[in-house]
């Protein structure tokens, strides 16, 4: 029974959709008329979404897509919320529902992939010797919450993660592979390329960090951080036995768990931050995005030229003083 009005719902399946652009614009109506919102891509090799409605709204929207074949067997991870997760409602048609731009190398989850590991099973294995735990998400989606001692590619986008992996293959010869994502979509086609290269012991956690986190046995043991998520939300707990903060302030690099995008709509980059900060830095990663003529925080807050000459000097005067 739910404690909460509202759900997130996060799921995919890979399977064939003929005519993704006709399918896509039917999805996008039915959604719209349940209430729902969220990111949905469509494309030829399946459906991935994430929407938050109601309790109502989202039992009628995971019963029809359960009652259609193609998706008869398609597990929904549920997360309760207190309002909706997302402003607006996008369903959108894409060559790929995970974008790892293999081209004519691309990978067939349903064909080759890693073997599937239930949370109790990537809990034990991941702590044995010669084993490597892979984060597949992006350098930022670590950098607030990753398992103990997963190693962290200097990517920013998924597309990125095969040619990091060979350019630092050495790492992963001869080990047990071990990959892990938000709720394993990305794994699915990661682990059966990191299979097609040559790696034979290819393990993926099934169902990603959301499932883990909700496991009754492991409680999200091991899981350090919180885990990003790509809605209003940000980020979400996911170990229930303990919490040690990861995430360090971009500016200090002190503890913290706060994500802000830089005010320079050109730049956009998402750091790190407490409020303190925030406020202090004019919301900007460097000095050319703290002067950058749309700074959005300079906008929001109605600031004069004085007000943000003022700013700018006590910021100086600041690093001068670290230095």
């Amino acid at each position: 029974m739910s404690n909460k009005d509202y759900r997130v719902l996060l799921y995919y399946k890979y399977v064939q959709i003929d005519d993704p652009a006709t399918f896509r614009d039917e999805h996008l109506q039915f959604c719209l008329d349940l209430g729902l919102r969220g990111r949905i891509i469509v494309a030829e090799e399946g459906l991935n979404g994430t929407v938050s409605g109601t309790v109502e709204q989202t039992d009628k929207y995971m019963e029809a897509l359960h009652a259609d074949p193609r998706f008869a067997d398609m597990t929904f991870k549920i997360d309760e919320a207190d309002e909706h997760a997302f402003k607006k409602m996008h369903v959108r048609h894409k060559d790929e529902i995970v974008n790892l731009s293999l081209d004519e190398d691309d990978i067939d989850p349903n064909e080759v992939t890693g073997e599937y590991l239930e949370p109790k099973e990537f809990y034990e294995e991941m702590q044995k010797e010669d084993t490597i735990v892979l984060d597949a998400r992006n350098d930022y989606e670590y950098d607030i919450g990753h398992f103990r001692g997963a190693v962290r590619p200097d990517i920013r986008n998924f597309r990125e993660l095969p040619e990091w992996i060979k350019e630092n293959k050495d790492m992963l010869e001869g080990k047990r592979v071990l990959t892990y994502c938000t709720g394993g979509i990305r794994c699915e086609k990661f682990s059966g390329w990191l299979k097609e290269e040559g790696f034979e012991d290819v393990g993926q956690l099934h169902g990603g960090i959301v499932t883990y986190g909700k496991d009754p046995e492991v409680k999200g043991e091991l899981w350090d951080g919180q885990c990003y998520v790509f809605d209003e939300r940000i980020s979400v707990p996911i170990n229930q036995v303990e919490h040690n903060v990861v995430g360090r302030d971009y500016f200090t690099g002190e503890p913290c768990e706060r994500y802000v995008n830089c005010a320079n709509p050109d730049c956009n980059e998402q750091i790190l931050c407490s409020e303190e900060n925030e406020h202090f830095y004019l919301r900007s990663c460097s000095h050319e995005c703290r002067v950058h003529p749309r700074n959005r925080y300079i906008e929001e807050h109605g600031l004069s030229e004085e007000e943000v000459q003022k700013k700018l000097k006590a910021i100086e005067e600041s690093s001068t003083q670290n230095a």
